[in-house]
Formats: structure tokens, sequence, C-alpha cells
């Protein structure tokens, strides 16, 4: 059974007008129109709405029939989108390109590609058991830090306390020659933290490749690695 969130639809597709419009009709407002701001604001109305979820096509189709709610609906994504375009244009991340040029350079083109999954992964304290609030990740292939997907996506992760342990890297599409292709990929975890031993933790993602790279986040592609406990030096314990 596959269940579907169609705010989710409707939000996309509502952002996606809002921004051609910006486009076409010289954005007064200044509004940036970059893919970055595009999807903070997408999940900034996503957080705010309430979801309406349908499991089969008769619901579905009873979705479209639903007219009057459908159109009130429509003006309360159009009020919040409208809100988060503001808040995202106000608060802008600092650590990415907002330009409009970089959104069709960095496109997903059409051809094969291996979609390593997106990492993710809890760090505590070994002595305590309680999460890891500061510290720094990194992600490596023969050493070297992996490229991810996208600027969104920081290798080295800095931990903080509100993350609560929690790391997270999306490994930018690896080319291929052509779809349904196998391979492994085989990385390190580093993880070093103030008044802890360095914890280097290795492991393997089987991948097949696809026709394109994969254009947005879901959890359905996620490769979760173990709880991970980093201990002071000399008490160390070897983790694999």
């Amino acid at each position: 059974m596959e269940v579907h969130n169609t705010v989710e639809d409707a939000v996309i597709s509502r952002v996606d007008e809002i921004f051609k419009t910006l486009g076409e009709e010289g954005n007064k407002g200044k509004f940036c129109t970059c893919n970055h701001c595009r999807v903070d604001v997408i999940c900034y109305a996503l957080n705010r709405l309430r979801p309406h979820y349908i499991v089969s096509n008769r619901g579905a189709s009873r979705t479209q029939w639903e007219s009057f709610e459908q159109q009130q609906q429509t003006a309360d994504i159009t009020a919040v989108i409208n809100e988060g375009l503001k808040q995202v244009n106000h608060n802008q991340r600092p650590n990415v390109s907002h330009s409009v040029e970089a959104n069709e350079t960095n496109s997903d083109s059409k051809h094969p590609v291996f979609n390593v999954p997106t990492i993710m992964g809890r760090l505590f304290n070994g002595n305590n058991f309680s999460p890891l609030s500061d510290g720094k990740v990194e992600l490596l292939w023969n050493g070297e830090l992996v490229p991810m997907k996208d600027e969104r996506w920081q290798n080295p992760c800095q931990l903080v306390p509100n993350t609560e342990g929690t790391f997270s890297f999306w490994p930018a599409p690896a080319m291929t020659t052509k779809a349904n292709n196998h391979r492994i990929f085989e990385y390190t975890l580093r993880v070093s933290s103030p008044e802890f031993e360095t914890l280097n933790h290795f492991f393997k993602i089987p991948v097949a490749s696809e026709i394109q790279a994969a254009a947005s986040f879901t959890l359905d592609r996620t490769f979760k690695l173990p709880d991970l406990y980093l201990f002071p030096p000399g008490e160390a314990e070897y983790q694999d």
C-alpha cells in the first residue's frame, strides 16, 4: 500500500506557478527565485499545512471532485506560500549560490547515474549514552571527502546541540554507462570531537544505476547507519 500526501503535490505546483509568474512579471518584490529558495519555500509551506493522505486511485479521483474544498485549500496554500516567500527571502542560506543561472547549470540531466542514497545516523557519548553535541563528521572515500549532491549538504558535517547527535550526507550521483549497472560504494565515516577518541566507521552501500539523477530528497532513499558511540582516549571500542 502506498500512502500519498496530495497537499505536497498542490504546494509544489503552486510554488512553481508563483515563481514562474515572478519571472514573467519582473519580480517587483526582488524575491530570490533560485532553486535553493524554491525548495525552502516548499518546506516552509508543507511544515505549516495540514496533510491530506490518499491510499488509492479512488481517493485521488474523489479529491479531484471536491471542487469547493479544493478552491479553499488553494487559497490557504497560496497565503502560506506568500508568507514563506517573504521569510525565506529575508533569511537566505548564506552558504549556497542564489543565482538563477546556477539552477540551469546544476540541473539534473538525463544520463545514467548511481544515485547513492542519503546517509543518516546518530552519535552518542559512550560513557553516559547522551547524544553528541559537538564534533565534526566527515564522509570519506579513498581518504578524500565525498562530494555532496549540492551546496545544501555539507561535508564535513558539524554537530550542534539542537541536532541531538544526528548527521546526514547526500553524496553526488556517480556517472555510469547505462541503467541497472551494479556497484558497491565503500565509505569511511570519521568523527572527531573534543575529549573523545577519533572514530572511524567503515561501511558499504550497494547501488543499482538509474537512467537519471534523483531530483529531490526522500526518506525512501535513505541508508541508516547503526548508532555510533565515542569514548575518551584509552576507552575507545572498535566499531565496524
